[in-house]
């Protein structure tokens, strides 16, 4: 799918040497009602978290929370170098999207961090392999690490494996990809194919809300 994009930019502190500048590209996502931020730098060390409303960053993350401050605003996502920001159905992108880029490069040249330390923890383990997982889970988190995540990453989104049992995976995508009208085929055509090409045991795949 051919993506749009643009660039803002803001000089950091007030500075206007070019190497304090800072450019955000905004790229289209294959759902509609989500938008992904690239700011030009790191947004998260390892892992993404997902905030599928305003009480779940309560506390987490204080560029969410000044995010989900923006009338109509109702999904806030981050990837490694990436914020994915969802809408309501009734807003419109031109009406909100010079708000949303204002509170990214606020937060960003002020130096502040994009999730509580508490938060940063529970990140790094999501998804992470375990030396209780079984060959089987280890294989399947490997492919999906390797040739499932870079390729929804691309698109505003992660997914994130929560098990696996008599032959069915169990995964939920998060940013972009969540409300994504081509979700079920990403899931069935897409990861479920790969996943039993490889992996004889996987016999199904199916979506949970975590």
């Amino acid at each position: 799918m051919k993506r749009g994009g643009n660039q803002a930019t803001a000089p950091r502190c007030g500075c206007s040497h070019e190497e304090e500048l800072m450019f955000i590209q905004t790229e289209q996502t294959p759902n509609p009602a989500t938008l992904k931020f690239i700011p030009g730098r790191e947004v998260l060390k390892e892992g993404s978290v997902d905030f599928p409303n305003a009480e779940a960053a309560l506390g987490k993350s204080p560029l969410a929370e000044r995010l989900f401050e923006i009338e109509g605003v109702s999904g806030v996502f981050f990837g490694h170098d990436f914020i994915t920001v969802t809408k309501a159905e009734d807003k419109e992108w031109y009406v909100m999207k010079p708000s949303i880029l204002g509170v990214i490069m606020e937060h960003f040249t002020a130096g502040q961090p994009v999730l509580s330390g508490e938060a940063e923890a529970e990140t790094a383990k999501a998804g992470a392999a375990s030396e209780d997982d079984d060959e089987i889970v280890v294989q399947i988190k490997e492919l999906l690490e390797t040739r499932v995540r870079p390729a929804v990453a691309q698109d505003g989104g992660d997914i994130i494996f929560h098990g696996f049992e008599e032959g069915i995976v169990y995964l939920t995508l998060q940013g972009a990809c969540a409300g994504c009208p081509s979700s079920t085929v990403t899931l069935k055509m897409g990861i479920e194919n790969m996943l039993r090409h490889y992996i004889p045991e996987v016999v199904e795949v199916r979506q949970t809300m975590g």
